[in-house]
């Protein structure tokens, strides 16, 4: 054994291995594809894959390997020991043959997602990164061997142009002290397809939004049904919600995968087979996922984890920064150090958390016509279940739950 491997292996806690490449069926990694729009939604998706036609698929699947993958054998099919980090990244790749106006030929990780999983399964976070954090970049693998040197500080969407989703995985594990198991790249065109594949997400505005960089046009406050480019449009939009930046464009994007979480949980789409396999499609043809991920086992037990979870158990976080700062932030995000310190000793500690009522971020509001709310139909909700506490109220954190109703503010 390698002192590399040995110190992969020491670098993993307990109850969580790194699987590398395994002589496995991939089929199953394509409802990673859910995570582009919610880490969650992948994985609940994936434990009705079964009985499809995946073998169609598996020759479309790409895969790249982590720094530290190593062999190690699969968990048992239908239980998964302890907790889980899985990485998503949005690519701005442009996928048009005719090119993409304003865009230049850098790849950026426009998205960016890390979804922990608690080690007694009892609760989940997605913290996502903005695309302007400045932060600290560590060596990364070269394609032809050795490593680029680190860099004191930039843009983390760099980081997919500078070395790929490994080195998106280092600078992510160097910023939270986590170690990544899992990672996921899905491309603007997969987003969507995902939201058509299942059927479309409900969407709440305050008023109308007129974003012509993003594309996005509606027309008054209220709900909409999205789809196909609609649904990426809405994901993409800075200029149309909040104050125009970065930061209101993560909770507007909250709003969607909150609705995207309970459209999956709630409107029968586990449970239909044509829309799981349109979702397995898109999948195939729009994402690249670590080397563990392509084990059915995994895929399947990670899967069985997350849909028991009730709503009001899942958080969506944003790391928190601010803008208007000068010198090596001008034009970007600075890190809040203080509270990024508590949310990630509290996500490493495995305590649950939560933030102040109304506290969702500049880009969005509780909506006011919310419905009452209903009984988790998930089995760690029900009336045996121990009642678990909401957590400490992290000051300054913004967010919100599965549960959570929210509107984006229109600009």
């Amino acid at each position: 054994m390698s002192e590399t491997t040995r110190r992969a292996q020491r670098r993993a806690p307990a109850g969580i291995a790194r699987h590398g490449k395994l002589r496995r069926p991939r089929a199953w990694t394509t409802v990673l594809k859910i995570v582009a729009a919610s880490l969650t939604v992948v994985l609940v998706s994936g434990a009705a894959l079964a009985g499809l036609e995946l073998w169609r698929l598996q020759s479309s699947i790409k895969t790249v390997t982590l720094v530290g993958e190593t062999e190690g054998p699969p968990p048992a099919l239908g239980s998964f020991e302890g907790g889980f980090n899985l990485l998503v990244v949005g690519s701005d790749k442009c996928e048009d043959p005719g090119g993409c106006a304003g865009r230049g030929s850098a790849e950026l990780n426009d998205v960016t997602i890390l979804l922990h999983v608690s080690q007694d399964q009892t609760h989940a976070v997605a913290v996502s990164f903005p695309r302007d954090l400045v932060v600290p970049i560590p060596p990364c693998p070269a394609p032809s061997g050795g490593n680029y040197p680190s860099m004191s500080g930039q843009p983390i969407n760099v980081t997919l142009s500078y070395g790929g989703l490994p080195c998106t995985v280092l600078t992510l594990e160097s910023l939270t002290g986590l170690d990544i198991q899992f990672a996921g790249l899905v491309t603007f065109y997969g987003v969507a397809s995902l939201a058509t594949a299942v059927g479309g997400v409900t969407v709440c505005v305050d008023g109308p939004i007129n974003d012509r960089y993003a594309g996005l046009f509606l027309p008054s406050a209220g709900e909409y049904e999205l789809q196909g480019h609609d649904a990426l449009a809405f994901l993409r939009s800075r200029h149309g919600v909040g104050d125009g930046s970065d930061l209101g464009r993560i909770s507007s994007q909250q709003v969607y995968m909150s609705s995207l979480v309970r459209t999956l949980k709630n409107d029968g789409v586990l449970n239909d087979l044509g829309k799981l396999y349109n979702i397995a499609n898109v999948a195939a043809n729009h994402m690249t996922l670590s080397e563990g991920l392509s084990n059915v086992n995994t895929m399947v037990a990670m899967a069985q984890v997350l849909k028991n979870l009730p709503l009001e158990r899942v958080m969506f976080v944003q790391y928190p920064g601010v803008t208007g700062q000068d010198g090596l932030y001008l034009g970007k995000v600075a890190p809040v150090k203080s509270v990024a310190d508590q949310l990630f000793a509290k996500i490493r500690a495995d305590e649950p958390f939560t933030v102040a009522a109304g506290n969702t971020g500049i880009g969005s509001t509780l909506n006011p016509n919310a419905p009452e709310p209903t009984v988790d139909p998930s089995p760690s909700a029900s009336a045996d279940a121990p009642v678990l506490e909401p957590g400490q109220v992290i000051a300054g954190l913004k967010g919100q739950s599965a549960a959570d109703h929210t509107c984006s503010k229109a600009n």
